[in-house]
């Protein structure tokens, strides 16, 4: 294991979960985890590191980049992996999801093209992929079960990346018929915690949101000098104008009123109306490990599906993960609200996106196959809000 070539922390061990049988792999397996860096692909390694799987292989992007099929190659040449994590992709919010929507379809193509392609030349029996519950239809029926995939139109904000992530479960799915592999796919729900993206951007919805009303609370606090901590670990651009810690007062005030963020007030995209399920990224690791351990491709879907043509239809094998419950944008941000505690005003801009209105996941599937989430939204908020602190104070001191 090369642990110097990752920087997450290992968390104290998850609760024990009931029903879990003998695993598939044995611990001395070497797993590659593609994006251990990641919100994910970190709290994956730190998983797998508390089963005693410590026979683990991860690469930076400076160190591979996995848009380059050569490299790809070369890498499965010298590792020879006997399990892959691909929990790697180019993501980002409705914002950049509409402004970049060619990087999204085309990068996420290639990185899957060149991921799953590769373990299966070199003899990877079971690896697991992880898209998105993006990939299901706008108007899809609520909950959201596995089946209702392809059966109506896509949300337009993210529709490139969703066509990308179901052309990777598909592979997977076309790999086990044909070759006998057993290639999971992971849809997860709206992820947060430890090792988030809160560039203000291109993050997702939560993680932006505590970014933004701790700002605006150091703002109207009057801690200017939270404040250039805060820009100092990450800087903040507007048009031309790029803040760091350095940065004059004026400047900042300008560059982060263009966010929405003020000493009086934070605004908010949207009108705040639309449901979210929000799944801890830490339970979302523990449930992808607890499928590429125990889960077997023929446990993923219903047996004797016969067409009018009496051919045995096997399609929609991918599991969705997530808590099976939902909250509303504007009960997520007040819960924020609360938690920091911004003394401000909440604002909403109607005149953008609000995304798809609802977005709940069947997850039947899920507990057939031994698996529950067990971190509350409240608790969850809390838990991130603790951990952007630290890491600020961190990096501060050092």
């Amino acid at each position: 294991m090369n642990l110097d070539k990752q920087n997450v922390n290992v968390t104290a061990p998850l609760p024990h979960r009931e029903g879990v049988g003998e695993s598939l792999l044995e611990q001395s397996a070497k797993i590659y985890v593609a994006g251990h860096h990641g919100l994910v692909g970190s709290a994956i390694w730190n998983n797998l590191l508390q089963r005693g799987y410590t026979n683990l292989v991860g690469r930076s992007h400076q160190e591979l980049d996995l848009l380059d099929g050569q490299a790809v190659k070369q890498f499965f040449d010298e590792e020879r992996p006997d399990a892959v994590v691909l929990a790697a992709a180019h993501v980002g919010g409705i914002m950049a999801n509409l402004q970049y929507r060619a990087d999204f379809i085309w990068q996420n193509l290639q990185i899957q093209q060149n991921v799953i392609g590769e373990a299966w030349k070199h003899g990877v029996q079971r690896l697991l992929f992880l898209g998105s519950t993006c990939i299901y239809p706008r108007e899809a029926p609520q909950p959201m079960p596995e089946d209702c995939l392809l059966t109506s139109p896509l949300e337009y904000t993210n529709e490139p990346y969703a066509i990308a992530k179901i052309a990777g479960l598909k592979m997977c799915e076309s790999f086990n018929l044909q070759y006998g592999t057993n290639y999971i796919a992971v849809m997860p729900t709206n992820l947060y915690g430890p090792n988030d993206n809160f560039h203000l951007e291109n993050s997702h919805v939560l993680p932006a949101m505590i970014r933004k009303i701790h700002l605006a609370k150091c703002l109207n606090e009057g801690d200017w000098d939270a404040v250039r901590r805060d820009i100092g670990l990450r800087p903040v651009t507007a048009a031309t104008l790029r803040i760091d810690a350095d940065s004059s007062e004026a400047d900042i005030l300008t560059v982060l009123a263009h966010y929405g963020i003020t000493p009086e007030a934070v605004t908010l995209w949207g009108t705040g109306r639309p449901l979210r399920e929000f799944l801890w990224s830490e339970e979302m690791a523990d449930a992808s490990v607890h499928v590429l351990l125990h889960v077997d491709f023929h446990d993923t879907y219903q047996k004797d599906q016969l067409n009018a043509d009496h051919i045995n239809e096997i399609r929609n094998c991918h599991i969705n993960v997530g808590t099976g419950k939902e909250i509303s944008i504007r009960d997520v941000a007040e819960l924020i609200m609360k938690e920091i505690g911004f003394r401000g005003e909440l604002r909403w801009d109607a005149t953008k996106p609000d995304g798809t209105l609802k977005k709940l996941t069947d997850v039947t599937k899920l507990h057939r196959l031994g698996w529950h989430h067990k971190i509350e939204i409240d608790e969850g908020v809390h838990r991130l809000y603790e951990w952007y602190l630290k890491g600020i104070c961190i990096n501060h001191k050092s």
